[in-house]
């Protein structure tokens, strides 16, 4: 499996620890999440950003929040409201939130917070695991498309879909890291994204997974892609 240069997400004892992704690609620091609107502060001001890590750090914002508050049918309902409205359209949040009330609802309240934390992981877990299986299946049209040309690949990705956007390998960055490692040349052309400039960090991952790269203005990229 994938392993994170920096976990983007991990639980260290009654608190979680994130990456602050505001700080990129400036500074590299974690953020201490010790309470339910810590972890809601997370989502909302994007220090924790990518659909597939908002929802994982929500699931374990519940857990947490179990920890806090108790367990009861209020307390439960309590937390999923709360992070429920940090991104109102993000879908894997409102996903991971469903399947965190699913497990912990029918459970009596002493049994909730054990549950809480490991359906939490089980949701971690799952998203390293989905990761590494887009890589997978990635590399094999990446390897496909390398067969019937001498240049290397040439990729173009918009927003940022690596690993900081989840707890695994990334999404769309997944098949490019692991072409990297198969030995296939690629070159991946990285849209600014604006206005929250995310292509800055595809741009900071490349970087430091040592894929070559070039972070282009968004109105370049119809011209890239006429010309092949």
């Amino acid at each position: 499996m994938f392993q994170q240069p920096i976990p983007t997400l991990c639980r260290d004892g009654d608190r979680l620890l994130v990456l602050d992704q505001t700080l990129l690609p400036f500074r590299t620091e974690r953020a201490t999440l010790s309470t339910l609107d810590d972890v809601a502060a997370a989502i909302r001001d994007m220090q924790v950003r990518g659909a597939p890590l908002i929802g994982a750090t929500a699931a374990f914002g519940v857990a947490l929040a179990l920890e806090r508050q108790g367990a009861d049918d209020r307390s439960l309902q309590h937390a999923l409201t709360v992070l429920g409205a940090t991104r109102p359209t993000a879908v894997n949040l409102h996903w991971a939130l469903t399947r965190m009330d699913t497990a912990l609802r029918p459970l009596r309240p002493a049994q909730r917070l054990a549950a809480a934390w490991a359906e939490a992981e089980a949701i971690r877990l799952d998203d390293a695991q989905t990761c590494d299986a887009i890589g997978r299946h990635g590399l094999d049209i990446l390897r496909a498309l390398a067969a019937t040309r001498t240049r290397p690949l040439r990729i173009m990705t918009h927003c940022n879909a690596g690993w900081l956007a989840t707890c695994g390998a990334g999404t769309a960055l997944a098949p490019i890291y692991a072409a990297q490692a198969a030995g296939l040349a690629v070159e991946v052309f990285v849209s600014e994204t604006r206005p929250r400039n995310q292509g800055l960090l595809t741009a900071w991952e490349l970087r430091a997974a040592g894929v070559a790269h070039v972070l282009i203005a968004d109105n370049a990229a119809g011209l890239l892609l006429m010309r092949g």
